[in-house]
């Protein structure tokens, strides 16, 4: 995963230091200077490619992981549903207890003023 964060950068870095052999060899308007192409035609396919690329491996991990996903391969020959027998857990009872046992405590708090 962390390579395919790297791969537009590492694409532009190998375009800038390899930029003069890429106007040379590689660009398509080389013929025609007066376009200022200098290598983006020959950037901008190889950043395409590698999206084309990504793209081809994300289909093939949802292709694999929706293939491994699948049900197993027998099947069950009669047609009918196979039951199941489900355990039904107990009631569950909580016993809750009052921490205050049933003592007011307003007027202990709330006293009005001793003169």
């Amino acid at each position: 995963m962390l390579a395919k964060v790297f791969v537009v950068p590492v694409i532009y870095l190998d375009f800038e230091l390899r930029k003069d052999y890429i106007i040379a060899t590689h660009c398509q308007n080389r013929s025609r200077p007066q376009l200022h192409c200098d290598g983006k035609c020959y950037l901008a396919k190889r950043i395409a490619q590698a999206a084309k690329e990504e793209q081809r491996q994300a289909e093939n991990d949802l292709m694999s992981k929706i293939l491994s996903a699948q049900a197993p391969a027998h099947e069950n020959i009669t047609g009918l549903q196979p039951t199941t027998h489900v355990a039904i857990p107990e009631a569950v009872v909580f016993n809750f207890s009052d921490p205050l046992n049933g003592q007011n405590l307003v007027p202990d708090i709330f006293r009005p003023p001793i003169c």
